[in-house]
């Protein structure tokens, strides 16, 4: 009786081991510049080149260049024509960090923000607070300039071979005259061996 349950505590003892350590992950940080190959799908490398590629270009358009107070640009989401799941507000939100960051421009609250940005000035004029401190309705700035795009993708297979071709387009648009003022491409080409 008593080797019966000897033998019935080591296996659930056994049993916690071989199980509770399996199911514990092991997480460690990594560099997130670092370039991530582990598949031809969409991934974080991806986003850095293409954010970098465009928003050098765009600093380096006369729209930019030549104005003596950074433009007032808002962006429309990037629209999403490939056949994966993309979040596309991570290409635009990196962009505009970037430009941000540059001096360079300034950007006018999206589209997308304009119901928390209404919100918040009829708060500020609903008579709870000073009027001489609220910020008052009727004096938001137009942005000149939208930026706007889409990334696409081709994919090819065959039972060896991934190859996956992605790019992205923007376009500065003059939101007065409806002139696209600047457009550029970037192209990554990724394989994957099975």
């Amino acid at each position: 009786m008593q080797t019966c349950r000897l033998k019935l505590t080591f296996i659930g003892v056994s049993c916690l081991v071989l199980f509770g350590c399996a199911s514990e992950p092991k997480v460690s940080y990594q560099d997130p510049n670092k370039i991530e190959t582990i598949s031809a799908t969409y991934g974080v490398t991806d986003l850095q080149m293409l954010a970098e590629s465009m928003t050098r270009s765009l600093l380096q358009t006369r729209v930019i260049m030549n104005s003596p107070v950074p433009p007032l640009v808002t962006v429309a989401p990037v629209k999403n024509k490939t056949n994966e799941y993309i979040d596309t507000s991570l290409i635009t939100n990196k962009i505009e960090t970037q430009l941000l960051k540059s001096g360079q421009v300034r950007f006018a609250v999206k589209a997308t923000d304009m119901t928390n940005q209404v919100g918040e000035l009829t708060r500020q004029n609903s008579g709870m607070y000073n009027k001489e401190n609220a910020s008052k309705i009727g004096n938001m700035d137009g942005a000149k300039y939208r930026i706007e795009g889409e990334i696409s993708s081709i994919v090819k297979s065959d039972k060896n071979v991934k190859d996956v071709f992605y790019n992205l387009t923007l376009r500065l648009i003059n939101n007065e005259t409806g002139t696209y003022e600047w457009q550029d491409e970037k192209d990554i080409r990724k394989s994957e061996r099975r």
